[in-house]
């Protein structure tokens, strides 16, 4: 059976969260979607509800489901999991989370990726971000939460630029932030939701809607762009011209977690692994499934990553990729650790400690 897709929709206060789901919840193609709010969200939707099937539960008119979190949003999922299955829930075919203006997206995605229960029957589809062109560029400068919720978006949404004087200055801000999301205006809410959803990896997705992640070619190595330092915000472009080992893979991204978690808002890109393409995306200590792709976006054949970091230099971040050159062959069959390869695994980390 197939996962539920699960979008979560962030923004700093009075970015028109609100406005974005009152509109889109008239759309025919949302109403099976299942929406839960924060209990302190000011979400204004009390002129569409025309039932209350439980305390924490009503029936929009759109036919949408709409949860107050009370509780652990484990709890949340689990419960609407299982009044669905009861049938005391009508099927739903999304959910859409909402939080509120000052919120961390991150514990929201780990409890969808990696709670035991939750990930078997839900994925993430992505993070959308909703920017206010009248004030983000005041609040990206005083805010570090709204800087970090423009970094993990999948797409942003651009609101109010229809009182905004200008945007472009906003608009190039954004891109040294998350040069990878797309950006999309949003008018009193007003937005395809095709534009909203898909952006989730999976094997079968089109190969090509990663390319925009990834850095263009360089001869060798590596590229950063600082960002205005206001910010702390970092975005290094790699480039890796061996192909890596699977062990190497596994190694390294779970250094990346655990090691520079704290620093690392976003990793996303292509690694050659053995050959084929492999999808790997990283938020702080949260590791996505790496992902095999069906084929390539382009005809480049070397591992292209994007990092978007805080406070993390970029020899920093090359002393991560000692990890992926522990060996350039495929592992042979199970057998002794070999002490060479242990040795500079030890030294790889040392130098990422």
């Amino acid at each position: 059976m197939p996962r539920t897709p699960v979008s979560i929709i962030t923004g700093f206060l009075g970015a028109g969260k609100t406005t974005l789901l009152n509109r889109i919840l008239r759309e025919p193609a949302m109403a099976g979607a299942l929406v839960i709010i924060n209990e302190f969200g000011d979400i204004g939707l009390d002129h569409l509800l025309i039932a209350a099937p439980s305390e924490n539960t009503v029936l929009l008119e759109s036919g949408c489901i709409c949860c107050t979190v009370r509780g652990d949003l484990t709890d949340t999922l689990r419960r609407v999991k299982r009044e669905r299955a009861a049938g005391d829930l009508p099927p739903f075919d999304r959910v859409l989370i909402e939080t509120t203006g000052l919120a961390d997206p991150v514990p929201i995605m780990q409890t969808v990726v990696a709670d035991e229960v939750i990930a078997p029957l839900f994925e993430m589809d992505g993070v959308i971000t909703l920017v206010d062109a009248v004030n983000a560029m005041a609040q990206l400068d005083r805010e570090p939460q709204a800087v970090k919720q423009v970094a993990l978006a999948d797409r942003l949404l651009l609101t109010k630029t229809d009182i905004a004087p200008d945007t472009a200055a906003l608009g190039a801000r954004l891109a040294q932030i998350n040069a990878g999301a797309s950006v999309t205006p949003a008018i009193n809410g007003n937005v395809a939701c095709a534009a909203l959803f898909g952006a989730c990896l999976n094997p079968q997705a089109d190969a090509a809607a990663l390319a925009r992640w990834l850095p263009a070619p360089v001869a060798s190595g590596y590229r950063v762009t600082h960002n205005d330092p206001n910010d702390h915000i970092q975005t290094h472009s790699v480039t890796l011209e061996e192909p890596v080992t699977r062990a190497a893979m596994s190694a390294w991204l779970t250094a990346l977690a655990s090691l520079r978690g704290a620093q690392l808002l976003r990793v996303k890109g292509i690694l050659n692994v053995e050959g084929q393409p492999i999808a790997v995306h990283a938020v702080q200590t949260l590791i996505h499934e790496p992902q095999a792709l069906e084929r390539w976006p382009d005809g480049e054949r070397r591992s292209r990553l994007v990092f978007i970091t805080r406070d993390l230099s970029r020899e920093a971040v090359e002393s991560t990729l000692d990890l992926l050159r522990l060996s350039t062959r495929p592992s042979a069959a199970p057998g002794p650790v070999n002490p060479a390869n242990y040795a500079s695994f030890l030294a790889a980390m040392q130098k990422i400690r």
